[in-house]
């Protein structure tokens, strides 16, 4: 009895054992239910459980599978630890993702597209110079030995029916007179076919007067080698000479930059040229590219808007001699009036600019493409000059290692609709505070709670935006300093109070 006591004991010590193990396995693995395996009669023996280094490789993979375990439950806010890699990972690729690449070419594939090879063929010369070197070349290379070898077999055949391949007429036994001279093979008849197509002429081998097909195939052999070799050699002096490569010295600048300029808020960027041959009649275009929902709910993923561009942010013609500034202005027309700098990091866009010119040494066209994504645009930073003067050599030199520098300046954070609207509103105030000390016949100082800007008299000269109706006649004015001073303080603009002013018509 006494044993069966302590077998009941021990059973029950084992269960509550395993049932702390089972809480304890929950909570590690974020209260999910897991199969506990109950030993038979035995009660598991304890060890002490070993200590393991968390800066070892083992420990650091035992805390990573935790983590793992942990986050892959359901009361875990961000899921799987490997889901969140692969999700930022995919995030970067999003944010990436563009239009056109910083270097210029378009990141569009065409897919689908029914009868594709036949459309290409029909326009062989315009796929021959796109195409890359190696198949350009390689079609250049089959081009002339295919019609080498056609015409050979082409005169093989004739020589054959005629019968200057056969053994007494090679062996000269009889009196033979052959279409064409000195062939005893195909191998003849394949360097005839190349000294006739290339005009070479050894003079071992001639066409003679028995044979008028052989005259005629010689014609047409000599004609259709000039086509081919006419054609080939467009095909390589087109590649050669395509602008498109000009465009490998013509710069944009990494980033993009907003800053005041004269009072207006403007999106600027660089472009420059390293060659001393200019681009003629440069002009620069540029597009905002995002995404648009119409009031009827269509949407427009990528919906291009031109921006107005130039020198001076009014023309789009640039006299391009050297690294100049392309300037857009924030002003109430632009798609970019009501982007602050917050706004800025959260909007997804991507602003194409496009600069087309003549080339001067060739006369050919040529476009040059850059693209700015959000993150490419330095809100509050200006571009440092990198144009000197020599006094050596009496020549302006241009670092191109400061293309791409910035310096950091003074801008508001704030949209140019919002910084717009706060100065109307400081120059209605202004105006109202000055109506309605005309009706008392007093100017004196005041500090408007808008801005601490000062508004009195001697400001009416400076602000041209203050349009102010007075009577016909002269109003006599007296300006008086505060009672509490009692020295005469001129004014801001050097006059003296207590002076009366004739306001005029």
């Amino acid at each position: 009895m006494t044993n069966n006591n302590q077998v009941m004991l021990d059973e029950v010590k084992v269960e509550n054992d395993n049932k702390v193990r089972s809480e304890q396995l929950e909570k590690l693995l974020g209260n999910s239910k897991v199969p506990i395996v109950v030993p038979a009669q035995l009660p598991l023996p304890r060890t002490e459980p070993r200590r393991k280094s968390e800066t070892s490789l083992l420990g650091s993979f035992n805390r990573t599978f935790r983590l793992s375990i942990g986050a892959g439950s359901k009361d875990a806010p961000n899921g799987h630890v490997f889901s969140r890699y692969k999700q930022s990972r995919f995030n970067a690729r999003r944010i990436r993702k563009r239009v056109v690449f910083k270097h210029g070419d378009c990141n569009v594939v065409q897919a689908n597209v029914a009868k594709r090879r036949r459309k290409y063929l029909q326009d062989i010369f315009t796929t021959l110079v796109d195409a890359q070197w190696r198949w350009t070349l390689l079609v250049f290379a089959f081009n002339f030995l295919g019609s080498w070898l056609v015409f050979a077999v082409v005169w093989w055949l004739i020589a054959y029916t005629h019968g200057d391949l056969l053994e007494e007429h090679l062996n000269g036994t009889e009196a033979w007179t052959p279409c064409i001279t000195n062939i005893y093979g195909f191998t003849s008849c394949f360097l005839f076919s190349v000294e006739t197509q290339h005009t070479i002429g050894y003079g071992g081998r001639t066409t003679t007067e028995e044979c008028p097909e052989a005259i005629f195939v010689m014609c047409l052999q000599s004609i259709g080698g000039v086509m081919i070799q006419a054609f080939m050699v467009g095909v390589v002096f087109a590649k050669l000479s395509r602008p498109k490569k000009r465009t490998q010295t013509l710069l944009f600048s990494r980033n993009a930059v907003i800053s005041h300029r004269d009072g207006v808020p403007c999106l600027m960027l660089r472009v420059g040229d390293m060659r001393k041959s200019h681009i003629i009649e440069a002009h620069v275009r540029a597009q905002l590219i995002k995404h648009k929902v119409t009031k009827e709910g269509e949407s427009l993923p990528f919906f291009q808007t031109e921006l107005k561009v130039g020198g001076d942010g009014e023309e789009d013609k640039i006299f391009f001699i050297w690294p100049t500034m392309i300037v857009h202005k924030i002003d109430k027309n632009s798609p970019l009036y009501n982007m602050s700098a917050t706004d800025l990091l959260r909007e997804r866009f991507e602003i194409v600019v496009i600069l087309e010119g003549v080339i001067e040494s060739t006369g050919m066209t040529t476009q040059a493409r850059s693209s700015y994504l959000p993150s490419e645009i330095l809100w509050g930073h200006r571009f440092q000059s990198l144009i000197t003067f020599k006094k050596e050599s009496g020549e302006y030199e241009v670092d191109y290692a400061l293309f791409n520098n910035t310096v950091e300046v003074d801008t508001p954070l704030c949209s140019a609709k919002q910084l717009d609207e706060y100065r109307n509103m400081s120059s209605n105030e202004c105006v109202g505070l000055l109506s309605d000390h005309m009706r008392t016949g007093l100017f004196p100082s005041v500090r408007t709670h808008s801005s601490d800007t000062l508004c009195s008299m001697d400001s009416l000269s400076i602000d041209d935006h203050i349009v102010m109706k007075v009577p016909t006649s002269p109003i006599p004015v007296t300006v008086t300093a505060p009672e509490e001073t009692k020295e005469t303080t001129p004014l801001r603009n050097g006059s003296i109070p207590k002076a009366t002013l004739p306001v005029p018509v």
